[in-house]
């Protein structure tokens, strides 16, 4: 039982070293920049394109933060303003599936997808969804009423100060992943060499069937839906490596990641701001679906590599139970 731990503690470091490389220096720079006068002048080219699609100018501050850093800082900035509910929906939908960009599209790349493939897929799928709401949907005119929570904006004085607030941002992310990553690790190897793994991707076969993807890839879809991209990372690394999940599996994994992840989190998070969130979640998981699908329609696996991954057993590094 103590060979497990330390196995999975071990996995767990490396998966938090591999992604922290990632994280710690774009957290760094993007946070430093939200204090300089490039997000401001990013969010004023940005501005008349709103226009096209049903939104006001200020609505690119939101935006920009949102897809810049994370969630939060979106909605901190569109709390800021006096939006109405359709432009604070078209929002939230346009966040839900472009947000926090850099860091996460960077984190999913390391599994061998290409970085603009991923962001690319992201954004299309942000502007398509503003596009169509803004013409199927005539209501939302009245003003939003976002509740109890109100904005708050850190004060920095100077450059040695926005250098501290930008080192300690990034350096608390990297704490998060870890205390995330580690004890997610932990129980995937207790998982795996218990058997309890095969046992729980049996039994989201019918998922991943129906997505056009083998079992193996199930629990890539467990993590990404229930911890988010970023974070689920770590174990589509691990799944590539141990699990035989094949390039193509995972690649339509993480298209179907990027329309639909961290599902409760990125969902419950718009309830405060008075919009109707049961639509926002519905939007993206039959996105989700119909985009894999038909991704994998067209992108057809050859019957003998589809053969040999099927006949496929993981080749670990260790004795199993």
């Amino acid at each position: 039982m103590s060979a497990i731990l330390y196995r999975g503690w071990q996995q767990g470091l490396k998966t938090v070293w591999t992604l922290g490389k990632v994280i710690f220096p774009i957290t760094l720079i993007v946070t430093f920049l939200q204090y300089t006068p490039v997000l401001p002048w990013v969010i004023d080219k940005i501005s008349p394109f709103m226009k096209l699609i049903g939104l006001s100018g200020e609505t690119a501050i939101p935006l920009v933060l949102g897809n810049a850093l994370n969630l939060y800082a979106g909605i901190a900035a569109i709390i800021s303003f006096d939006f109405t509910v359709k432009e604070v929906f078209i929002m939230a939908v346009m966040l839900s599936f472009s947000h926090n960009l850099f860091i996460e599209s960077a984190v999913a790349s390391r599994v061998g997808v290409s970085w603009w493939i991923i962001s690319g897929i992201r954004i299309g799928l942000a502007l398509i969804a503003a596009v169509l709401i803004n013409v199927f949907w005539s209501g939302g005119s009245e003003a939003a009423q976002y509740g109890l929570i109100s904005s708050s904006e850190v004060v920095l004085n100077g450059w040695g100060e926005i250098g501290i607030h930008a080192l300690q941002t990034a350096l608390i992310g990297i704490i998060q992943l870890a205390l995330i990553v580690i004890p997610l690790m932990i129980v995937v190897q207790f998982l795996r060499e218990l058997g309890w793994l095969t046992k729980l991707s049996n039994g989201f076969a019918p998922l991943t069937r129906m997505l056009g993807m083998d079992k193996n890839a199930s629990m890539t879809l467990v993590a990404g839906l229930t911890i988010g991209l970023a974070y689920g990372a770590g174990l589509m690394i691990q799944a590539v490596k141990e699990d035989g999940v094949s390039k193509r599996d995972m690649t339509l994994a993480l298209i179907f990641l990027v329309s639909c992840h961290a599902v409760v989190e990125d969902t419950v998070i718009f309830i405060p701001l008075g919009i109707p969130v049961w639509p926002l979640l519905l939007i993206r998981f039959v996105t989700a679906v119909i985009l894999t699908i038909a991704v994998a329609f067209f992108w057809k696996q050859p019957t003998d590599n589809r053969r040999k991954e099927l006949n496929h057993e993981p080749k670990h590094t260790y004795n199993t139970l």
